[in-house]
């Protein structure tokens, strides 16, 4: 027990964790169970060109900048990643990210199959990504009507983009189907464990097993 919590502290990179999902499947809701869950892990904030919603705060939720701001950020290549999505544009800034990572913060992204792609193109290293399945197309429109939230017409466009999305899941490193939301979110866990135990990012591993070998 002893000897496991010693090389349980060694220092480890952090690492960029993706949970992807069409709308409906639970991304969101798995996403805050991670959050309450673990310490360890921390919201990356995105920029947007999206207006505050009733409740958001600026910096909280996201950065809320102007679509002429948002134009800068791209030209000075300041974001790991960025897309459209219905009508707005969403980036993830770099700043201080890197730096982080470092340190062994690990950060949660709510991401499309778009912004994974770039996201991994920009930092293969040190990305995971997961990819939330809905148990069927049925049941997904079934969550969306749930919500009571969108009219029928915009349903419909939510149902198309996600067929569109599913078809990108052999993009992801994991796929996780959510049939029943603690039994996803259980798995959700297993993936991160592991793959913070990987010896890429176990980088106390090296000194530790110096002086294990008395060198």
């Amino acid at each position: 027990m002893g000897d496991y919590q010693s090389t349980d502290k060694l220092h480890r990179r952090g690492l960029l964790f993706i949970l992807s999902s069409p709308s409906g499947a639970g991304k969101t809701t798995l996403s805050r169970m991670l959050l309450a869950a673990d310490p360890e892990i921390k919201l990356s904030i995105s920029a947007t060109t999206r207006p505050p919603r009733p409740g958001e705060v600026d910096g909280v939720h996201y950065h809320f900048v102007s679509e002429e701001r948002f134009d800068e950020m791209v030209e000075e290549d300041d974001f790991y990643e960025w897309a459209h999505v219905f009508g707005y544009r969403y980036g993830t800034p770099k700043g201080a990210m890197r730096t982080a990572l470092k340190d062994g913060q690990d950060f949660l992204f709510d991401i499309d199959w778009q912004g994974t792609q770039q996201l991994y193109q920009k930092d293969q290293q040190d990305v995971v990504s997961v990819f939330i399945l809905p148990p069927s197309l049925d049941e997904l429109r079934r969550r969306l009507e749930e919500r009571a939230q969108d009219a029928s017409d915009v349903i419909d466009a939510r149902m198309e983009r996600a067929r569109a999305e599913i078809s990108h899941w052999a993009e992801y490193d994991y796929v996780v189907i959510n049939d029943n939301v603690d039994e996803c979110f259980e798995r959700v866990c297993e993936v991160l464990d592991a793959e913070r135990m990987r010896r890429t990012r176990q980088t106390g591993l090296i000194p530790f097993v110096r002086e294990l070998m008395g060198g």
